[in-house]
């Protein structure tokens, strides 16, 4: 059976929705019917539209405490109200801790952990005094829930952002609900920079449980249904999108130097 979500006359704040993952969300929101305000701190190359509806932009630098409140403060009285945030925004260079330096590592910690912190408290006091409240989804990643070598200030966020998260959902109940996604590896318009070519990119996918990287639309489904009544009771939670994870490396070392025949071990490290 098919489930529609309708968001018919709701209002979506997605940071950083001009392209890649944030775009995807963007799409999916619109194409509910929801009318989405795209932010980030360069305008996007062209308009971010689906289903013959077109998201608004507004430049923004998150980093920034005194834009993000005038950002909220043209919000209210342009929509009157905000029933979606998605704290999309963030991202870090390769970079090993010790070569990049405190200051880039602050930086990175800043834009991924400081920055939604401080736009989901402005979007609080919107949500906060409305009959129906609202909900925020925080976009957080695989890399705060394992090691992240070459993006630890990256990761550390990530986790911070979560723990964040589920503190929020205790701290704004029951007038506002906060969740994050965990994202694993997402097909992008920049995945060509980090995997390669398109040979690349499905040799990266055969890793991944489902055998393929997700596309930035299948987060913003998950972003859809967190905003509707559907997830009413669901607060505090960490929905991870990432196609069942990461193999573990222990199973390929297994299969290369197990003997023919086998152990007759469910798993190798038992016993």
């Amino acid at each position: 059976m098919a489930v529609t979500i309708d968001l018919a006359g709701r209002v979506a704040v997605v940071t950083g929705g001009t392209r890649g993952v944030g775009a995807g969300i963007t799409q999916a929101l619109l194409t509910a019917g929801a009318e989405v305000v795209i932010c980030a701190r360069r305008p996007p190359g062209g308009p971010v539209e689906a289903a013959g509806r077109t998201a608004r932009f507004a430049p923004l630098d998150i980093r920034d405490p005194d834009a993000v409140a005038a950002f909220f403060a043209r919000l209210r009285r342009t929509h009157g109200r905000l029933d979606l945030l998605v704290n999309n925004a963030g991202g870090s260079p390769y970079g090993l801790i010790a070569e990049a330096g405190r200051r880039r590592a602050a930086r990175i910690v800043e834009l991924n952990l400081i920055a939604p912190m401080t736009v989901s408290l402005s979007a609080y006091e919107l949500m906060r005094h409305q009959a129906d409240g609202g909900s925020i989804v925080m976009i957080g990643s695989v890399s705060g829930t394992r090691p992240s070598p070459g993006t630890g200030p990256y990761g550390a966020a990530k986790a911070g952002l979560a723990n964040l998260a589920r503190t929020l959902a205790v701290e704004w109940a029951p007038r506002v609900r906060v969740n994050t996604i965990v994202l694993g590896m997402v097909r992008t318009e920049l995945s060509h920079l980090h995997y390669g070519d398109e040979a690349g990119i499905a040799a990266v996918g055969r890793t991944v449980p489902l055998g393929r990287l997700a596309e930035p639309a299948e987060a913003g489904d998950v972003c859809v249904f967190l905003a509707s009544g559907l997830a009413g009771y669901v607060s505090g939670a960490s929905i991870a999108v990432h196609g069942g994870g990461e193999r573990p490396a222990f199973l390929d070392a297994a299969s290369v130097n197990q003997p023919a025949g086998g152990t007759g071990r469910a798993d190798p490290r038992e016993g």
